[in-house]
C-alpha cells in the first residue's frame, strides 16, 4: 500500500515538473515571438563560414564596421549613431553571430579569435577596403582582437567603453549567465532564461544605462526586446564564458597595435570601470586617443550621440589619412555642445 502510494506521488511530481516545463517553454516562445514581431530583421545577410550574419549598409564614402557589445545587436548603433555621420562614409553595422538576427554556425565557440577572423572574412567579402571598426564593450575586445591578430585588414580602431582586461571578479555581475555546458545554457534558454531576464529587464537596463536614465524607446528602437530570445540568451553566455579563455593572451599583445586607436570612456561606467579597461591603456597603444567623458555610464553612444560621432570621424580622419586632422593623441578639451 505505502508503495503504491509512493509511485503515485512519483508519478504526480513527474507530471507536475512536466506541465511546469511545458509552461516555460510556451511563456519562452510566446515572449520571442512578440520579440521579432516588435524588431522584425532591417538589413541584408551574408553567409560567412557557416554564420549567417545580418547587418545593415547605409552610405557612400570610407567604410566603418560597428561591433556590438554583449547582449546587445546592431541598433545599437544604427538606431543612436549613423544619423550623426555626415556624407563621405560607409556604415556598416553586423549582429555578431547569434545575436540579433544572426544564426552562429554549428560548433562555433564565440571565443575572441574566432569573432575577430570572422570579421576579417565578412569585411573581404564586402570588398570594404581597410574600414575603420569601431567596438563597444565587448565588440571592443573583438576589435582590439582584429587589430592584433589581423592588422592588414583595418585602417584603425575606435573604442566604445571596451573591455579590455580579463577581471577575477567581473563573472560575478553576469553568473546568472556564466553556463560553461552547452547543454544547460540549451536548456536553460528555453525554460527560466527568457521568462527570467523578462522579470528583471528593467533593473538589468537601469544597471547598464546609470547613472543615465533608459531612453524610453530603448526595448523597440534600441533593438532591446530581441534579446529576449532564446538564441540571444545561449549566444550571450557563450561570450561571457568564451571571454575567460582568450583575453588575458590578447592583453600581453596590446604594444604591437601600430595603427590609429582611440577610446573614448564615460567616467561612471559602472558596468566597465574606467580604471581598469580604460586609463592603463594609454601606456600600452602608443599614441592611443584618449577621450573620458564626465559622468557618463556605459552607453556613451544613447547618452551623447554628437559626441561619439565627433570623436569616430577624428579617429578615422587619422585612419584614412586625413592631412587636414588635428594630432590624433590630443584631448577633446571642450565640454561638448559649448
Amino acid at each position: 500500500m505505502l508503495l503504491s502510494i509512493l509511485s503515485w506521488l512519483l508519478a504526480l511530481l513527474f507530471l507536475l515538473a512536466v506541465l511546469g516545463i511545458a509552461y516555460l517553454l510556451l511563456a519562452t516562445l510566446r515572449i520571442a515571438a512578440k520579440a521579432e514581431r516588435l524588431v522584425p530583421p532591417v538589413g541584408k545577410f551574408v553567409e560567412v563560414d557557416g554564420h549567417r550574419i545580418h547587418y545593415v549598409d547605409v552610405g557612400e564614402g570610407r567604410p566603418i564596421v560597428f561591433l556590438h557589445g554583449l547582449g546587445a545587436q546592431l541598433h545599437h548603433f544604427r538606431h543612436t549613431l549613423f544619423a550623426h555621420f555626415g556624407p563621405g562614409y560607409r556604415l556598416i553595422a553586423l549582429d555578431r553571430p547569434g545575436s540579433g538576427y544572426s544564426r552562429r554556425a554549428n560548433g562555433a565557440t564565440g571565443r575572441l579569435p574566432e569573432q575577430a577572423a570572422l570579421v576579417q572574412r565578412f569585411i573581404a567579402i564586402l570588398g570594404l577596403e581597410r574600414p575603420l571598426v569601431v567596438g563597444h564593450s565587448l565588440g571592443g575586445a573583438i576589435a582590439l582582437t582584429l587589430a592584433v591578430e589581423h592588422p592588414g585588414a583595418i585602417s584603425g580602431i575606435a573604442l566604445l567603453a571596451p573591455l579590455t582586461h580579463l577581471e577575477p571578479r567581473a563573472r560575478q555581475r553576469f553568473d546568472l549567465l556564466y553556463i560553461p555546458s552547452r547543454l544547460l545554457r540549451w536548456i536553460m534558454a528555453y525554460t527560466v532564461g527568457i521568462p527570467m531576464s523578462l522579470r528583471y529587464s528593467r533593473p538589468t537596463m537601469e544597471f547598464i544605462f546609470a547613472p543615465q536614465a533608459v531612453p524610453a524607446d530603448y526595448m523597440i528602437g534600441g533593438g532591446g526586446w530581441l534579446g529576449l530570445r532564446p538564441v540571444h540568451f545561449q549566444a550571450t553566455s557563450a561570450d561571457i564564458v568564451a571571454i575567460e579563455q582568450d583575453l588575458r593572451r590578447i592583453e600581453q599583445r596590446y604594444g604591437e597595435i601600430a595603427m590609429p586607436a582611440g577610446m573614448l570612456f564615460g567616467t561612471a561606467d559602472r558596468v566597465i570601470d574606467v580604471r581598469i579597461h580604460g586609463e592603463p591603456m594609454q601606456g600600452k597603444i602608443e599614441g592611443l586617443d584618449f577621450e573620458p567623458v564626465e559622468g557618463v555610464g556605459h552607453m556613451p553612444q544613447f547618452v551623447q550621440p554628437e559626441r561619439v560621432a565627433a570623436f569616430i570621424q577624428r579617429v578615422a580622419a587619422h585612419a584614412f589619412c586625413d592631412p587636414a586632422s588635428p594630432p590624433l593623441h590630443e584631448e577633446f578639451k571642450e565640454p561638448f555642445g559649448r
